[in-house]
């Protein structure tokens, strides 16, 4: 059997990186998933990529800043595959600048993104759920959840936020049997770290001096996220609840002077 066989999953921010790589993993496992991406290219190529293995995946248009575009979405992917039973909050995006130097409208970019988000989403499949007595609640943390790096402000802020609202949530609805949980991913070889690898003089030495930085050599690849979010997604993780999970093979354990 599947491991998500009778399960209907909404990721967001599911046209690329780690958030397609999700989609693609529980659809591999038996559940009805639903893509929600801003982007209507990526959003509609990977679901047409998905549905080539598992017919019931599908693409939603979404801005998850957005409640009336999230409730607007989330009630056609549940006409469409039955109620959520779970929720991946993955859309999200880095903003770094150095406090004293950075725009005031970007602040409220990255908390609404990196933080209201995933609250407005979570707002939104909950009362399926609760009346399901049943769920499961993922949230795409970071490393920057836990330590700070200089001139990151103030994306760390708001990934501090996402860790508190899964305690919050977590503790709030275990006894309705809905469970919500972290993934706290570091270096993952997406697009984007292709992308600012791309913009030195030689990436591959710049690709080198990351992979050089983690104990195993290697960054991480998106299907390992995908795998424990599957996981944490599926009824062999009933009693983790309110918890994180880091996934950055150990980087964050090391010591520096």
């Amino acid at each position: 059997m599947q491991r998500l066989s009778g399960k209907s999953a909404i990721i967001t921010g599911a046209g690329r990186g780690i958030g397609a790589s999700i989609a693609l993993r529980f659809a591999q496992e038996g559940a009805s998933v639903a893509l929600f991406e801003i982007d209507d290219t990526t959003g509609s190529e990977q679901a047409a990529q998905i549905a080539k293995i598992h017919d019931r995946c599908a693409f939603f248009k979404c801005d998850v800043t957005d409640p009336e575009s999230v409730e607007a979405a989330v009630a056609e992917a549940q006409a469409t595959f039955g109620p959520a039973n779970v929720l991946v909050n993955n859309a999200g995006s880095n903003v770094f600048h150095k406090p004293h130097e950075m725009p005031a409208s970007e602040w409220d970019r990255c908390l609404r993104l990196d933080l209201d988000a995933a609250w407005i989403c979570a707002r939104a499949v909950l009362p399926a759920m609760r009346e399901q007595q049943r769920g499961s609640i993922i949230n795409i943390a970071s490393t920057h959840s836990f330590q700070i790096i200089p001139h990151t402000f103030p994306y760390p802020v708001a990934k501090h936020g996402l860790i508190g609202l899964t305690r919050a949530l977590g503790i709030e609805y275990a006894h309705e049997n809905i469970r919500v949980n972290a993934i706290a991913p570091g270096y993952i070889e997406t697009q984007l770290a292709l992308d600012y690898w791309a913009g030195f003089p030689n990436p591959e030495k710049e690709r080198q001096k990351a992979l050089d930085l983690h104990p195993p050599r290697r960054i991480g690849q998106p299907v390992e996220v995908a795998n424990t979010a599957l996981f944490l997604a599926s009824d062999e993780a009933t009693f983790i609840n309110a918890e994180t999970i880091t996934i950055d093979g150990g980087r964050s354990k090391i010591y520096h002077d």
